[in-house]
């Protein structure tokens, strides 16, 4: 069985904490790793191939620095030129695995679910399989415990047995994200499961089912995957070619529309994370029904859920409200609300505000650059490079840089001349001068970059050359 990892997505609606460039699924929201090594670590011991993931480009680095950080092997990272939902994602990672092997069963997973009960998850894998290799198109309803009005929903049909045992349903339909009224109906009827977005399937019955209904979307994928280069760890497929392909989930492409579907009921404390509130109600709490992440203090204050990164965040007379703190960005809301946040989210991409995409600190695939103080001519990043990488090759046409070595050694190449910096020296970049930033050590090499000039945004670098395969940005 190959498990395929979903990694694309936003995640807007975790705002501030989760962002365009660093997404939920790359968080330590619910554990001391991150949501999509949390997925990883859950994927049974035996019976398992190395995963293949797909994410969006500009997350390829993160992916493969999180599977670094576990020592997690992996049969390769797709990457998506532009997210086009989940059916061709899938589609990419069946035509993929039937090249690598004879019709292998896949298991496709997102990587920012929560699931508590690994092994009760285990045990609904088994059921599943069973079935898959009966050439169903397997998904997973999960038993639901309240009304939920930001789920879909997945009504059960006839009874699916084997050899006597009942393993699950035929799905009667999938049904949208109801109004609190009709998840109560739904919920008393015992009939209704929400709807994991997690499958099982032979890839060979996918592409069959994809085939006959939704034809176009599979020949987009497999003309995407005849230009496929590899690069690195990552698979590179040919971009014009998969984004013809139509837009569409799983669900509508297929699920909705083929005739061999079954649902395993899961009880396993699902939960898609999908907003802030779900992270309230599957916290540990205190006996106020407080949820407190950081440094917290609250008096006369219940039911909150307060996540702080770096500051302390006092509560007086709260209740049921969301607080969570970030470097550049405070969010309060009551936590009935905070499926709006999506109308915060907009205006800020509207008016092409930095805290849209990026966080104060940013991640790169030689380290990261933290932005701790700016001004009209001048912006202050603390910078830290891992040992043995090296930043592209480049130039600035606006701007100069001082640089001051806080720990660890710099090798600074500097136009035809090359300096190795030491702790608490120092060295300055004109504008216009061609110049490279690499770790030639064994321990992470901190400095502080100064810069100065008219203008002063990432997309005045002008890349010569790059190890990691990066255009001008």
């Amino acid at each position: 069985m190959i498990p395929v990892i979903l990694a694309g997505g936003s995640g807007s609606r975790l705002w501030p904490k989760s962002r365009v460039a660093y997404p939920k699924q790359f968080l330590k929201l619910t554990s001391e790793q991150s949501m999509l090594q949390d997925t990883l670590k859950r994927l049974p011991q035996s019976g398992i191939s190395p995963p293949m993931l797909i994410c969006n480009e500009e997350h390829r680095f993160l992916v493969a620095e999180q599977l670094r950080k576990i020592n997690y092997q992996h049969q390769g990272i797709m990457l998506e030129p532009e997210g086009r939902n989940t059916a061709p994602a899938i589609a990419l990672a069946a035509l993929q695995a039937v090249q690598n092997a004879h019709n292998p069963m896949l298991l496709v997973l997102a990587a920012d679910h929560l699931i508590q009960d690994t092994e009760a998850f285990h045990q609904a894998l088994d059921k599943a399989k069973t079935l898959a290799e009966q050439n169903y198109l397997v998904t997973f309803g999960v038993v639901p415990e309240t009304p939920h009005t930001g789920y879909g929903y997945i009504k059960s049909g006839t009874s699916v047995t084997h050899q006597d045992t009942l393993l699950g349903y035929q799905v009667a339909r999938f049904v949208e994200k109801p109004d609190m009224p009709t998840a109560q109906d739904y919920v008393q009827s015992g009939d209704y499961y929400w709807n994991s977005g997690m499958f099982m399937f032979k890839a060979q019955t996918y592409l069959d089912a994809m085939k006959m209904h939704s034809p176009e979307i599979l020949l987009a994928c497999e003309r995407a995957l005849e230009g496929a280069e590899e690069d690195l760890d990552f698979i590179r497929i040919d971009a014009e070619a998969f984004c013809a392909s139509p837009s569409d989930s799983i669900d509508y492409a297929v699920m909705e529309k083929a005739e061999n579907v079954a649902m395993i009921p899961l009880q396993a404390g699902w939960s898609d994370v999908g907003a802030w509130s779900s992270l309230w109600e599957v916290a540990d709490k205190n006996e106020q029904g407080n949820a407190f992440v950081g440094d917290v203090m609250a008096t006369e204050s219940t039911n909150n859920y307060v996540n702080a990164e770096g500051r302390l965040v006092a509560l007086v007379g709260c209740e049921d409200m969301v607080v969570v703190e970030t470097k550049d960005a405070v969010l309060v809301a009551k936590r009935e609300a905070v499926q709006d946040i999506k109308t915060i989210v907009n205006e800020l991409k509207e008016h092409s505000r930095p805290e849209f995409k990026f966080h104060r600190e940013v991640f790169r695939p030689w380290g990261s650059y933290d932005s701790i103080d700016y001004g009209d001519r001048f912006q202050v990043k603390r910078i830290t490079v891992k040992p043995g990488e090296k930043l592209s090759v480049q130039m600035h046409h606006h701007r100069a840089e001082h640089w001051i070595v806080v720990s660890g050694t710099a090798k600074v190449t500097l136009g035809e001349e090359t300096l190795l910096i030491s702790e608490n020296e120092s060295t300055y970049i004109p504008i216009g001068e061609v110049h490279a930033l690499e770790n030639p050590g064994k321990i992470e090499l901190e400095l502080i970059e100064v810069q100065s000039g008219s203008y002063l945004g990432e997309d005045d670098i002008v890349r010569l050359s790059d190890r990691y395969g990066r255009s001008k940005n």
